[in-house]
């Protein structure tokens, strides 16, 4: 009897979405801004096994995500990928998570549209984040995306067929979420793991 969980075709690249480690955001929606993180190295290391071996390792250019790859992986290099930037939030960056605007009753398609004053819907950074992710595997093997929680979810978006659907995803700080990529197309082989194997718990920012 085939087991349902092993895919029927196999994977010509994986990618290993990691979201970087908790990032000192004083209670304030970070996108663009450039923040430090607060990381167990034993934590680091522990997701570092838990993610394997890799072939290369894509990070985006931002200093909490360099951090991270720095702590997860102490003597390898990573090539810096603009395009895998978090979400520009425009007006809203910086602001405190409890005075952003309520937007009010809206579908996750809706949602996904929706663009802050001067920054970018979750469909742009989509349509900014899913190239550069394809051509990451087309190179195939296994590479490692040290990024945001927005690029995790723009890899899951790719995977389900539209961004709406992608947002109904939490993505953990030092999280991995790991896509399967093949001729047959993308396939999610996990959302949002700790370096225990259990759910990472979710929280604000990118």
């Amino acid at each position: 009897m085939t087991d349902p969980t092993t895919p029927t075709t196999p994977a010509t690249a994986t990618l290993l979405m990691i979201r970087h480690a908790p990032a000192d955001d004083q209670g304030r929606l970070v996108g663009r801004r450039d923040v430090t993180i607060r990381v167990d190295p034993a934590a680091a290391r522990a997701l570092a096994a838990l993610v394997g071996p890799v072939d290369r390792i894509a990070v985006s250019p931002a200093m909490r995500c360099r951090q991270t790859v720095s702590a997860m992986w102490p003597d390898r290099d990573a090539d810096r990928i603009a395009a895998l930037w978090e979400q520009d939030f425009g007006a809203w960056e910086g602001a405190s998570y409890a005075h952003l605007p309520d937007l009010g009753p809206m579908s996750a398609d809706q949602l996904a549209t929706t663009a802050p004053p001067g920054g970018e819907s979750f469909a742009d950074a989509c349509a900014r984040i899913v190239p550069a992710l394809e051509s990451l595997a087309a190179g195939g093997g296994r590479i490692a995306v040290v990024a945001h929680a927005g690029t995790v979810r723009a890899a899951l978006s790719r995977a389900l067929g539209r961004p709406g659907a992608a947002l109904a995803f939490r993505v953990a700080p030092l999280s991995l979420t790991r896509i399967d990529v093949s001729p047959a197309g993308w396939a999610v082989g996990c959302v949002n793991l700790s370096a225990d194997g259990a759910p990472g718990e979710a929280l604000p920012g990118g």
